[in-house]
C-alpha cells in the first residue's frame, strides 16, 4: 500500500469517512482505491465478536473463550499468564477475522467501589504496566491489535460519559500515566483507546495535551488514538488534538463537522491527513484474510483454568485445606452451580464451554452430605451480577446481605467452614476471624470450577498475590466520602492510593496489597543490591511444590517482582533492575471548577437528568422502555447460561443509559439517533416544544459513505 499516494488521491469525503468508523466494529472501506475494512471487537479478556444487533449482549456473539479476567491475572504477579492468554486471544480473532481486540484495560484502581475494576489490573502502576504489556505482546505477536484503554484518568463509572477527572500534573504522571507510559514504550501498542471523561475540564477525545504533547511526543507513540465508542464531542477539535478514528461511527454531525471544517479553514488538511495516515498505517499493518486454522478449544479451555489456578489467592486457611478427599462435605450457595466467571458489560464473552464447580465436582464423583452428616461446609459466594457491572460504581464494599445471614448460620454450627468468594473486587469479611479457610478466585473464567476443584482438593497449590489492598472497610479508603458521588471527581488524595496510603498513614487493613497464603511455605532472604541489580533468595521450606514471589520495594512503591516457581527444598535467586527513577518536579496543584447546573438540562447532562421535568420523564421511560423490553424477553429463556447472559446485557444497557448523556447516546447510535435528535431532546426536556420539535425536523446533509456510493 502506497500510504502517500492514497492520501494524495483520497477526495475529502472520503477521508472524512475513513476517520469514522461504521457498522459498531469497522473502520470506512473506501472501495475506489481499494481501501478495506479493519474488523475490531470487544476484549479484554476474550473475544466477544458480534453477529447480531449493537446491544452490548452476549446471545448473539460468536463462541470464544472467556479467559480469567484482568482482576484475576494480575493476581497471579506472572507476566507469562497474560502474554499465553493473549496468544490464545489471537488465534480466536484470527479464525474469526478480527485485525485488532479492544483491549487490555490498564486504569488505576483508585476505589474499590469502581464497577469496573473486574476490567482493570492492580492499584500499582508498575504491576499495571507490566501485566499489560504482556498480554499486548502476546496478542500482537499473533499478527492481530490492541487498543491500550482507558486513556486516561477513567476510575470510576456512575458518571463516566462526562465526568470531570480533576488532579495535579503530579498526580498523574506518578501513578495514572504510568502504566500507559510503560506499555507504550516496551509494548508499542497498535492503538490506544481515549476515555469518556474529563481531564480538568477538557474531554479526553479533545485533550491536546493527553494525546499529542505526552502519548505522541514524549512517549514515542506512533500508532492509532480511537475514541470510547461515543466519546466524541466536537469532531473537529478531536482532530487537531490528535485523535484519529472516531467510534464507532456512522454519525452524520462527525462528517458533516469535517467537511464545514475544512471548507472554512478551522481545520487543516494536514491535521486530517496525519489522522488518515495513522489509519492506513494500521489497516496495512493488520487487515489479513481469517486464518481457517481450527482453534484448539481444549487447549484454550485447559489454558484458562491453568491461569485461574495460578492467579487464586488463599486468604486464610488454618489448616482445613487442602482437602484430603475422605472429608464428608456439605455445599452450599447458588454460585457452586452457577459461577460468576466473568464481569458484566461489554466484555461480556459467549463462552465456548462453561465447567462450573458443580460440574467440576460431578465429573470427579464428589458426594454432597447433609447439614445433620459432615466435617467440612464449603460456601460458594460473592458478588453477583446486580452488585457489579461496568456502567455504575457499586453502592457499597458489602457482600450480599443474604450471604452475610448464611455464613453466620454456617460459623454457629461449630463446623470448619471454607468460603470460596467470586467477584471483581474487595468486600468487605466481617466474618473473616470465624471461618476456617477463605479462597478467592476473582472472576476466574470460563473453567474456574476446574481450578477451584484442583485448589480446593491440593491438586494445584495457591500462589496468587493480592494486586490490590483490601480495607477493612470501605470507610478507611481515601476517597471514600466523594467517590463516584457527582460530575467532579476530585483526587484529592494525590498519588496516596492503595497501599501507598495505608502504609503512609499506619492503617490496619484486611489484607495487604501482595498478600497470599501457600500450602508450602518459603524463605526469604534480605534484598542485597550489587550494581544496579538488587537480589533476593527464595527457598521452599515446606513439603509441596509451590510458586513465590519476590517483591521489591523501594522509597514505599513497587519497583520491581517475578514470581518463582520451586519445589520442595529449591532455592531459586531472583534479580531484579528497576525501572529508572524519574526525578523531574511535577505542579502538585489542584484547579476545581464549579460544577454544571442541572437544569437547564444540555446535551451533555446524565441522563437521569431528564427526570427533574414533565417531558423529560416521558422521553427518559421512552428509552427506557426498549431496555425493559430486552429484559422481558431475557427472563423468557429457558434457563441456562444463554439466559443469564440475556439478563446480565439488559442489566448492563440500563446501566449504560442511566449513566449516558443525549450527546453520548446520538454518536453511540449513529443513524437510530442523529445528534439533532440528542438536542431535540434537551430542548424537549427545558420545557421548548417547538425548538425541539425542530430539532427533530432537521436533517444533517452529508454525502454518501464510500461503501454506499459504489453500491
Amino acid at each position: 500500500m502506497d500510504i502517500e499516494r492514497l492520501i494524495q488521491e483520497l477526495t475529502v469525503e472520503e477521508k472524512a469517512a475513513l476517520v469514522s468508523g461504521t457498522d459498531a466494529f469497522y473502520t470506512n472501506p473506501i472501495p475506489r482505491v481499494g481501501i478495506p475494512a479493519l474488523s475490531m471487537s470487544d476484549g479484554p479478556h476474550g473475544l466477544r465478536k458480534q453477529i447480531g444487533n449493537f446491544d452490548n449482549g452476549v446471545t448473539e456473539s460468536e463462541p470464544a473463550t472467556s479467559f480469567p479476567t484482568a482482576v484475576t491475572t494480575a493476581s497471579g504477579w506472572n507476566p507469562e499468564n497474560t502474554r499465553k492468554m493473549g496468544e490464545a486471544i489471537a488465534e480466536e480473532c484470527r479464525y474469526y477475522g478480527v485485525h485488532t481486540l479492544l483491549g487490555p484495560g490498564i486504569n488505576i484502581k483508585r476505589n474499590p467501589l469502581c464497577g469496573r475494576n473486574f476490567e482493570y489490573f492492580s492499584e500499582d502502576p508498575l504491576l499495571a504496566g507490566v501485566m499489560g504489556a504482556a498480554e499486548v505482546e502476546g496478542v500482537q505477536s499473533k499478527g492481530v491489535g490492541v487498543s491500550v484503554k482507558h486513556f486516561a484518568l477513567n476510575n470510576s463509572e456512575n458518571f463516566r460519559y462526562m465526568g470531570n477527572s480533576i488532579a495535579s500534573e503530579n498526580t498523574m504522571r506518578r501513578l495514572y500515566l504510568k502504566p500507559f507510559e510503560y506499555i507504550v514504550k516496551h509494548a508499542r501498542p497498535a492503538t490506544v483507546m481515549c476515555a469518556y471523561n474529563q481531564v480538568n475540564g477538557t474531554f479526553c477525545s479533545e485533550h491536546k495535551w493527553l494525546l499529542t504533547d505526552v502519548l505522541r511526543r514524549e512517549w514515542g507513540f506512533d500508532g492509532v488514538v480511537m475514541s470510547d465508542w461515543g466519546a466524541v464531542h466536537d469532531r473537529v477539535a478531536g482532530i487537531k488534538a490528535g485523535l484519529d478514528l472516531e467510534m464507532p461511527g456512522d454519525t452524520a454531525i462527525c462528517r458533516r463537522w469535517i467537511l464545514d471544517g475544512i471548507a472554512n479553514g478551522s481545520l487543516s488538511m494536514d491535521k486530517l491527513d496525519a489522522a488518515c495516515r495513522n489509519i492506513l498505517n494500521w489497516i496495512e499493518k493488520y487487515v489479513k484474510p481469517a486464518d481457517p486454522t481450527p482453534v484448539d478449544w481444549d487447549a484454550h479451555h485447559a489454558l484458562a483454568a491453568e491461569i485461574a489456578a495460578d492467579c487464586a489467592v488463599l486468604l486464610k486457611n488454618d489448616g482445613v485445606l487442602p482437602l484430603k478427599g475422605t472429608e464428608k462435605l456439605h455445599i452450599t450457595c447458588e454460585l457452586f452451580e452457577n459461577m460468576r466467571y466473568q464481569g458484566a458489560g461489554s466484555s461480556m464473552i459467549n463462552p465456548a464451554r462453561l465447567t462450573t464447580p458443580k460440574e467440576a465436582f460431578d465429573a470427579r464423583d464428589v458426594r454432597i452430605h447433609s447439614m445433620e452428616d459432615c466435617d467440612v461446609i464449603l460456601y460458594f459466594g460473592g458478588l453477583t451480577d446486580e452488585y457489579e457491572s461496568e456502567g455504575c460504581d457499586r453502592e457499597n464494599m458489602r457482600l450480599p446481605q443474604k450471604q452475610l445471614k448464611e455464613i453466620d448460620a454456617l460459623c454457629a454450627t461449630g463446623k470448619p467452614v471454607v468460603v470460596v468468594l467470586f467477584g471483581g473486587s474487595p468486600v468487605e469479611l466481617p466474618f473473616c476471624d470465624r471461618v476456617s479457610a477463605i479462597l478467592n478466585m476473582y472472576l476466574p473464567g470460563q473453567n474456574g470450577g476446574t481450578a477451584v476443584y484442583e485448589l480446593l482438593f491440593g491438586i494445584k497449590n495457591p500462589s496468587g498475590k493480592l494486586a490490590e489492598t483490601w480495607p477493612m472497610r470501605y470507610e478507611d479508603v481515601p476517597s471514600h466520602e466523594t467517590f463516584g458521588r457527582s460530575i467532579n471527581e476530585v483526587y484529592a488524595e494525590g498519588t496516596e492510593v492503595g497501599y501507598r496510603y495505608y502504609q503512609k498513614h499506619n492503617i490496619p487493613v484486611r489484607f495487604p496489597f501482595g498478600f497470599g497464603l501457600s500450602y508450602t511455605t518459603f524463605e526469604k532472604s534480605e534484598w542485597t543490591k550489587v550494581g544496579e541489580v538488587w537480589e533476593q533468595t527464595i527457598t521452599n521450606t515446606g513439603d509441596r511444590v509451590g510458586g513465590e514471589v519476590a517483591e521489591l520495594f523501594l522509597d514505599g512503591e513497587l519497583a520491581g517482582f517475578q514470581k518463582v516457581y520451586l519445589k520442595p527444598g529449591e532455592s531459586a535467586t531472583v534479580r531484579i533492575v528497576p525501572e529508572p527513577k524519574d526525578e523531574t518536579v511535577y505542579p502538585d496543584e489542584l484547579v476545581v471548577t464549579p460544577e454544571p447546573p442541572r437544569l437547564p438540562v444540555t446535551i451533555e447532562s446524565r441522563f437521569t437528568d431528564l427526570n427533574q421535568t414533565f417531558m423529560g420523564r416521558i422521553l427518559y421511560n421512552a428509552v427506557l422502555s426498549v431496555v425493559k423490553k430486552n429484559m422481558k424477553q431475557a427472563k423468557k429463556l429457558p434457563e441456562g447460561p444463554e439466559r443469564d447472559n440475556a439478563i446480565k446485557g439488559a442489566f448492563f444497557m440500563k446501566r449504560v443509559v442511566d449513566s449516558n448523556s443525549p450527546r453520548s447516546l446520538s454518536m453511540c447510535a449513529g443513524r437510530q439517533m442523529p445528534y439533532n435528535f440528542a438536542q431535540g431532546f434537551a430542548e424537549l426536556t427545558n420545557g421548548h416544544l417547538f425548538k425541539g420539535i425542530r430539532c427533530f425536523l432537521k436533517k444533517i446533509d452529508v454525502p454518501k459513505l464510500p461503501k454506499e456510493e459504489q453500491k
